[in-house]
């Protein structure tokens, strides 16, 4: 198991004060369908509502308070996707509608014939919308995982390419499986065919910094609220990427106004305030001496790394006790490396997932079951999408005593 110093625990403790939800008997072991908010996340919001709940882009005080709050947090985004100077981000309700605008735009662009190149083990919501532009001619070609872990193989990509595709849509890492590909490598071959890049950051953006700048990609969209922030969104564009696209808002809102035209209707300006929250945290995190005021990309990275080390005490040991167990199989890669974040899914021959998850329900151990929206990757891997997987997913606030806690629940069971 990986060494747990004294002062990575000291560090995880700091860090857990932050969390109200962390002080009581609940195990939160399902970060990867939503983790738990710092304290400044409402606080923020409640502020905003107080004093500033208001339309923006008037002239008095409250909307002019307003209209910051929507321009700091939609700066605080780009930051942390280290997307500053080379593209914009925009907030939106959700990854799913995110990536729907995105591909309502791109059916303006495409042709009869031209394909779409869609990972297989991606979230639905950067497939489904894909797939439906097959009504406009527009062909899917699948990239198909391997069949013993899940993965993508950078080989599979180079296979589906051809001189008609124009996008490439895949997961940083699959929210069943925690194995990351390589982002950068996977968008020098995409772009070297001639297409563009869109990338779902869900499932690693909870656990590292996302870097747009080093990776290439044209896109990349994660989920807020399993990044220690409100019920939003964040979608990366690079500015070239937006510039050939016409958004979703009206018609005489020019496509450079950024983020508007990308954004449809007013968004959650409360969430915005929410956002400045999750911003004051990660400048906790980094030990930054005064939280207030914009986040740094070295702060960010800072914040990523602690939360990286924390993650990895709890992660090695769960996994450890898995594989130790004849009956249970990973799904997915079965050892830790640098190229997993801490999600864990496996089924064991002893029980099905339901029943797993009533008996740690019942043991304040919250936990998820199902196919959690990777559907098609279940049906590659021949799980039954009825059941689905037992996931067990960390945030760097999960100590080893939880795990250890979520064993003893687990042994008799497997």
């Amino acid at each position: 198991m990986a060494p747990v110093t004294a002062s990575l625990v000291a560090e995880q403790d700091r860090l857990r004060t932050r969390f109200p939800s962390l002080s009581g008997d609940q195990i939160f072991l399902e970060n990867a369908g939503g983790s738990q908010v710092p304290k400044s996340v409402p606080d923020r919001m409640h502020q905003f509502m107080l004093e500033a709940y208001v339309q923006t882009g008037a002239g008095y005080p409250a909307s002019a308070l307003a209209t910051e709050t929507f321009s700091k947090a939609h700066a605080f985004a780009n930051t942390l996707m280290n997307g500053d100077g080379i593209g914009s981000t925009v907030i939106q309700p959700s990854c799913s509608q995110a990536v729907k605008h995105l591909a309502e735009s791109w059916s303006y662009l495409l042709n009869k014939g031209n394909e779409i190149v869609v990972a297989q083990n991606g979230h639905e919501a950067n497939i489904g919308a894909w797939l439906k532009l097959d009504r406009f001619g527009v062909k899917t070609v699948w990239w198909e995982v391997d069949r013993d872990f899940g993965d993508l193989t950078l080989d599979g990509l180079s296979k589906v390419l051809t001189d008609r595709t124009r996008l490439v849509v895949f997961p940083h890492t699959s929210n069943l499986l925690g194995y990351a590909i390589d982002v950068a490598e996977a968008t020098r071959i995409a772009h070297d065919a001639g297409a563009k890049v869109v990338v779902d950051g869900v499932a690693f953006a909870p656990h590292h910094a996302p870097d747009v700048k080093a990776w290439g990609c044209d896109w990349y969209v994660f989920s807020w609220y399993k990044v220690f922030g409100p019920h939003v969104a964040a979608m990366f564009g690079r500015h070239e990427a937006w510039e050939g696209l016409t958004g979703p808002n009206h018609v005489f809102i020019p496509k450079v106004a950024m983020p508007y035209k990308q954004t449809l209707g007013c968004p959650s300006y409360e969430a915005m305030a929410g956002l400045l929250g999750t911003q004051e945290y990660l400048r906790f995190a980094a030990g930054a001496p005064k939280t207030e005021g914009p986040m740094s990309r070295t702060e960010a990275e800072s914040a990523s790394g602690l939360f990286q080390a924390c993650e990895r005490a709890p992660l090695a040991r769960l996994l450890d006790f898995l594989n130790s167990k004849s009956t249970v199989r990973i799904v997915g890669q079965p050892a830790i490396s640098a190229h997993r974040v801490g999600i864990v899914s496996f089924v064991t021959s002893k029980s099905t997932p339901k029943l797993v998850a009533a008996v740690t329900d019942s043991a304040g151990i919250g936990i998820k079951t199902g196919h959690m929206y990777s559907f098609r990757l279940c049906e590659a891997l021949g799980i039954d999408t009825e059941q689905g997987v037992i996931r067990v997913s960390l945030a760097h606030y999960n100590t080893v005593e939880e795990i250890e806690r979520l064993i003893q629940i687990l042994d008799p069971i497997v």
